[in-house]
């Protein structure tokens, strides 16, 4: 991640001063101060050096420059948001579809066989940076790098507590589990993988809605079984080569 540039210490007078200009001031002129401190929107408006990998009319994709693992990507919103909470839910969703299309560009290209996807929101959870981003890092086997997420045990009482409150805040009932339709499974699935196609918008920015996909198998049934009785193999089902999906993915 490109470094911020040191800072001067102010005294305790200039703090203070500091913190009282800050409470006085709009949404909209807190918001400019921010983006004229942030060193992300600096590079985003071409002012510092970067390596872009991607860029359309509200994401832009950089290399960073302290990688985790060769390729470590930071994907992050033109306009300046400090967190993920600020951001409008279309922006939210198109930064995380430029996500999957970069982890998809990794698999292809850079010999990996996954990535990680990671959003730190919040100085509690290790937010550095006071732009928000996403870190996309390829990975291989024996990688050496290790993220593991603790377990740890609660007592019933304390999660139904939590459901609550969250459900509440939610505006849900508790009581009773969130039901959400699953969407009708077509009989023809299509396998596909996805390929960047820099065509440019006429604004002679790349858009990501230009994305090829090449059909890879078809003719799943709905179900899942196979047609006419035929017998389904642990390997393979219907229209389906689970080595094909595998080599799709980037496994090997």
């Amino acid at each position: 991640m490109p470094e911020q540039q040191p800072q001067q210490q102010l005294s305790p007078e200039q703090v203070k001063a500091l913190q009282e200009k800050l409470k006085n001031m709009s949404p909209e002129e807190l918001k400019e101060f921010q983006k004229k401190q942030c060193i992300f929107c600096q590079i985003i408006s071409g002012n510092v050096q970067s390596r872009k990998v991607y860029e359309d009319d509200s994401v832009i994709a950089i290399l960073d420059v302290n990688p985790a693992n060769p390729g470590h990507m930071l994907i992050m919103p033109r306009e300046h948001y400090s967190i993920m909470p600020q951001m409008p839910d279309e922006e939210t969703g198109h930064i995380f579809a430029v996500a999957k299309a970069l982890s998809n560009a990794a698999l292809r290209s850079l010999e990996v066989q996954g990535s990680n996807i990671i959003v730190a929101n919040g100085v509690v959870a290790g937010q550095r940076a006071q732009h928000f981003m996403v870190h996309l890092i390829p990975r291989k086997e024996n990688d050496n790098l290790n993220f593991q997420v603790p377990q740890k045990t609660m007592e019933d009482s304390e999660l139904k507590k939590i459901r609550k409150v969250l459900a509440d805040s939610m505006g849900t009932k508790a009581e009773e589990p969130a039901i959400v339709p699953l969407p009708k499974l077509n009989r023809e699935k299509k396998v596909v993988d996805a390929e960047f196609n820099e065509k440019k918008s006429k604004t002679g920015k790349r858009k990501l809605k230009e994305v090829k996909f090449e059909e890879h198998k078809k003719e799943a049934t709905e179900d899942g079984e196979a047609k006419k009785g035929k017998k389904v193999g642990k390997e393979k089902r219907e229209g389906i080569d689970l080595d094909d999906i595998a080599r799709v993915l980037g496994a090997k």
